[in-house]
């Protein structure tokens, strides 16, 4: 119905799909009546047409994408092969004989959960398995482990330019945007507050040897009581026993794939064609590059694992199809954010039509969206307990509602829902991340989240003001720059607070 474009009834297919996704906390789901709203009052109310329509734009979108696609895919497979090498194990042995104290121990848990961040699952898995004995001897709480191997999940991937989560950011944007997609999640990195401040306030965990509110209460009434999901059994089992890897097993394909993925994307930006290595960049196509790149490191893992025996042949080929069915959630929410945004498009209801003209000029409203944005993701995201379908819902709006002219407000914008969307996620008991970061630890589900809460709330607070700095000063530093002083202030006080406390005990 052409009528309804550019008016406020564009609204309604978004608005219904932040709403199912919070009542019903089926992101799937909400994301696929969504689409078929949209379509259903672009046709008039037809459903054939509606039904057909809605299919098309999928196949446009999807079809757009396909590289994202592919690159999801050999990176699946990538990291199915480093899972199932043995490395893990092997680092964790190693682990076992150098560490010498309890802050090592969680330091190098840390340095671990950094280094595997090209995907949060990955991550969770392989960081609570190997280290998970190192800790134990050290007493360390499994709620404390599965704190920082969450924290050392989503919060890395979100701010690692290669990584499945790059990839699915930037291809987030819709079809009609002129912006490219890559480029903005590069500009997005130094204003991503929560993962900047989340990684900030583990380090002063760790530095401090001391924790707050209720994982300082489970630290000291917590008996080690373990629990691990029994759909989980079966990867840690397999990261458990693995095959016959060493720790180099693990660094170099990582290694490699980095980057072969930076070869890729200065290759399509023209290296090879004499352009220098800023232009390349700038002129790169990121999906394209990171197929590339990944494909070559995939080739060297093969050629590196099978001589040496690190794998059997056999047991390479399960990973192409185990690699490809771990990332098929990932996929399939991808093609529907990507429908939900075509839809909302300019060729169809044009949202951005008409949000773009109510906002603009409206100075006092642009300088609250980063905060305000902030919060609408980290609500979606702690509800639906998904990074990816929260910023697949939440970045077509942005573009729509902030003028591309207006570049510096777009970056921070965007920053704050990736924020707010890795936030909400980090603290939702649903977030698959979350339940792993559970099982990884052998910790109880509800030991974790709880534990975790209050840590969440504080760096969150923090996030908001600095996203408020950013709005009022137009400058994304300065805001990067307040969350961190509001967190260090933060953190004094409640150390203080608890010093004193804990003199009181002694007395």
């Amino acid at each position: 119905m052409i009528h309804l474009a550019e008016t406020a009834w564009a609204l309604v297919p978004p608005i219904i799909t932040i709403a199912l996704a919070l009542l019903s906390k089926e992101v799937y789901m909400s994301l696929g009546i969504g689409i078929f709203v949209g379509a259903f009052m672009y046709c008039d109310f037809d459903f054939l047409r509606s039904v057909d329509t809605m299919f098309n734009i999928m196949a446009e979108s999807v079809g757009g994408n396909v590289h994202i696609l592919v690159f999801l895919v050999l990176l699946g497979i990538i990291v199915e092969a480093i899972a199932s090498s043995g490395a893990a194990k092997a680092y964790g042995e190693w682990a076992a004989r150098v560490i010498k104290g309890k802050r090592s121990a969680l330091s190098v848990t840390v340095i671990l959960g950094i280094l595997i961040f090209i995907d949060d699952y990955f991550n969770c898995l392989t960081v609570g398995t190997v280290m998970r004995p190192v800790t134990d001897k050290f007493k360390i709480t499994r709620a404390k482990l599965a704190y920082i191997i969450d924290a050392t999940a989503a919060p890395v991937c979100i701010i690692a330019p290669v990584s499945s989560w790059a990839a699915a950011v930037a291809s987030s944007l819709p079809e009609s945007s002129t912006i490219d997609g890559f480029s903005l999640f590069l500009q997005t990195i130094p204003f991503n507050i929560y993962a900047w401040l989340t990684i900030l306030f583990m380090i002063l965990l760790i530095w401090r040897g001391r924790d707050y509110f209720a994982m300082d209460a489970y630290e000291k009434n917590s008996h080690g009581q373990l629990l691990i999901a029994e759909e989980y059994q079966q990867s840690e089992s397999k990261l458990r026993a693995g095959g016959n890897g060493k720790i180099i097993d693990l660094v170099l394909p990582l290694a490699v794939l980095i980057g072969c993925c930076i070869f890729g994307l200065l290759y399509t930006g023209g290296i090879m064609e004499g352009k220098s290595v800023q232009m390349a960049f700038a002129d790169c196509e990121a999906a394209r590059g990171l197929v590339i790149g990944s494909f070559i490191a995939l080739i060297f893992t093969f050629l590196f694992y099978i001589p040496r025996h690190v794998l059997s042949f056999p047991d390479f080929c399960k990973c192409l199809t185990a690699g490809f069915v771990d990332m098929t959630s990932a996929i399939f929410i991808l093609c529907l954010a990507w429908t939900l945004s075509a839809v909302c498009g300019e060729d169809y209801l044009n949202l951005g039509g008409y949000v773009g003209s109510v906002v603009s000029g409206n100075a006092q409203i642009a300088m609250l969206l980063p905060a305000l944005f902030f919060g609408v993701a980290l609500g979606l995201g702690f509800a639906t307990g998904t990074s990816w379908g929260t910023f697949g819902i939440l970045i077509p709006i942005v573009l729509s509602v902030v003028d591309p002219a207006d570049a510096h407000l777009l970056v921070i914008t965007v920053a704050a829902v990736l924020a707010g969307a890795v936030g909400g996620d980090h603290v939702s008991p649903i977030s698959d991340t979350t339940i792993l970061a559970s099982a990884g630890a052998q910790c109880h589900h509800i030991d974790h989240v709880s534990t975790q809460i209050p840590y969440v709330i504080i760096v969150s607070v923090c996030c908001v003001l600095g996203y408020l700095v950013s709005g009022i000063t137009e400058n994304g530093w300065m805001g990067t720059a307040t969350g961190v002083v509001c967190l260090l202030a933060a953190f004094l006080v409640i150390d203080r607070i608890y010093a004193r406390k804990d003199a009181k005990r002694a007395e």
